[in-house]
């Protein structure tokens, strides 16, 4: 075989295929730059019916939906797609949400979900991790969940982390600035556990839930670690003294970790309650709301696990 013949069977080998329904200009411009490469073809179709067609024809490797379609729309759509192509990674852009369809579409295996406003370098992000990310399962299991009270599991390692901050943000209906307070801090905790507990190993997983009551948030995060000691944390900027604000950062160079160690103490200034059990594995983040009339009070408390539990 000549070396024209070789390329020509090593691209239909290696050659990907995203279907993307109607989307917009802006889109259309992440997508160009993010699917630049020779081996990603961009297909278009102008609606859901035209999707499912095109599936039960032929596999795709990415399919983004329509931002003016509505999250349960395309979770049904999900629903048909996974009879016929069970693994393929598909993003939900939606104009109209809600916590049920964020949930139907973890329960799906939907890759990600975006409701509009959609901000323009998350959705490239996410797909750029769609199209290069690793042999693809879905790593977030729903054990139970209501619009109230969400538990998961979630696979050890940074793609499935950030998949999973993606859902909760979709889920979380909440005013600023506790949104963001309750992102910024959950994403702190979450990455510490599967960093430190789960040492990003994808055989590992940490557990989650997500309570929302109407006067409070409540994330609970517990990896499958050995645990720690707030007080043995010298890798850490919350163990730092007063007068040396830094000190962590050389402890973590001696120890070869990456930059950082910021994560507890971003955390204490997001929420008003940081606790963990005796072990150090598991950790509540409280964040009480505005119009509950109650006064927070900033702290982290350590208490026995025995307590904990009971």
């Amino acid at each position: 075989m000549n070396q024209p013949q070789e390329q020509t069977e090593r691209s239909r080998t290696t050659q990907k295929t995203v279907l993307v329904v109607n989307a917009d200009t802006e889109l259309e411009s992440i997508l160009a730059e993010v699917l630049r490469s020779e081996e990603w073809t961009i297909e278009r179709v102008p609606d859901n019916r035209t999707v499912l067609t095109r599936v039960e024809a032929a596999p795709f490797d990415l399919i983004i939906t329509n931002q003016k379609s509505s999250g349960a729309e395309d979770v049904q759509l999900l629903r048909k797609i996974r009879r016929v192509q069970p693994h393929t990674r598909l993003i939900i852009l939606a104009d109209k949400t809600t916590p049920e369809d964020v949930i139907a579409a973890m329960r799906q295996g939907a890759f990600s979900y975006f409701s509009t406003p959609i901000s323009s370098s998350s959705f490239a992000e996410v797909v750029r991790m769609a199209a290069n990310g690793p042999c693809w399962d879905d790593g977030i299991e729903v054990i139970s969940a209501t619009p109230a009270w969400l538990r998961l599991a979630a696979r050890c390692d940074r793609q499935t982390a950030d998949r999973l901050l993606q859902f909760i943000r979709e889920f979380e209906e909440l005013p600023e600035p506790e949104r963001s307070d309750v992102a910024v801090g959950f994403r702190e905790i979450l990455l510490n556990a599967m960093e430190h507990g789960g040492h990003f190993d994808p055989e590992q997983y940490v557990e989650i839930s997500y309570v929302r009551t109407r006067r409070m948030v409540m994330c609970r995060v517990k990896d499958p670690g050995k645990g720690f000691s707030l007080l043995e944390l010298r890798h850490a900027a919350v163990a730092n003294p007063p007068d040396d604000p830094i000190q962590h950062l050389a402890c973590r160079q001696a120890m070869g970790l990456r930059p950082g160690g910021f994560g507890v103490m971003v955390t204490q200034h997001m929420v008003d309650e940081l606790i963990y059990n005796e072990q150090g594995n598991d950790v509540l983040l409280i964040k009480y709301l505005d119009d509950a009339g109650l006064t927070p009070v900033k702290r982290t408390q350590v208490i026995p696990e025995q307590e904990w539990r009971s």
